[in-house]
């Protein structure tokens, strides 16, 4: 699970840095894991029984999700803004065999300055990416653009209502975005939305407490 922005350290306010490679290396090499390991369960679940093909992971993070993907047959490019998360993702594809590894790309890339192709991917997926609003509004649009014919589009992201949460988020609302935020964005005539909702789930929170969150969640399909 990748973030495009700090949960904790005292840089998690200053929206100028935390958007940074410097930022997420620090943050990375900060330890040896920084997420689970497993694949995001929206991801799972809208991907499983689709015909694999070419797929963008957007903010792959540790890469949990490009390697459960290309391990399924897809073709994956996976693109983060840390290269420590990158160069640790590329060595966890490895041990997940050679067959694996192959169908993946990785991509140091900053999302800011990112010009997609258009209508490239079978499936375009972006799990828990926060910018600022215009940026975010941005990024959807390019997100959307290179989703092809019959391919899926997976947007996910931390609901604002976690903000009432022990997981501590930063206190930074502008950086959250509801599902029906990111579907407004897309052209009703050129995208079936097959779900725009906000969805609980169990976790915990840092201090291992148990917690009910809520993920934002827009699944579309390209007409």
């Amino acid at each position: 699970m990748t973030h495009q922005h700090g949960h904790h350290g005292q840089h998690a306010h200053d929206e100028q840095i935390v958007y940074t490679q410097e930022f997420w290396d620090e943050r990375y090499r900060s330890a040896d894991r920084i997420w689970s390991g497993n694949p995001n369960p929206h991801l799972v679940t809208t991907v499983t029984g689709l015909t694999p093909g070419t797929a963008l992971d957007v903010g792959c993070g540790e890469g949990a999700d490009a390697i459960w993907l290309a391990a399924a047959g897809w073709q994956v490019t996976a693109f983060d803004v840390s290269a420590v998360a990158l160069e640790r993702a590329a060595r966890q594809a490895v041990e997940a065999g050679t067959e694996t590894a192959d169908r993946i790309t990785w991509q140091r890339t900053d999302l800011l300055t990112w010009e997609p192709g258009e209508e490239q991917y079978d499936l375009v997926s972006a799990q828990f990416i926060h910018l600022p609003q215009a940026e975010l509004a941005k990024l959807h649009r390019q997100l959307a653009a290179a989703v092809r014919p019959g391919g899926t589009l997976l947007i996910v992201g931390h609901h604002p209502s976690d903000l009432e949460t022990s997981m501590g988020r930063p206190r930074l609302p502008e950086l959250m975005f509801t599902a029906e935020d990111a579907a407004v964005r897309l052209d009703q005539d050129e995208w079936k939305v097959v779900a725009a909702d906000s969805r609980s789930r169990e976790t915990v929170d840092p201090d291992g407490q148990p917690v009910t969150i809520s993920d934002a969640v827009l699944h579309a399909v390209r007409r």
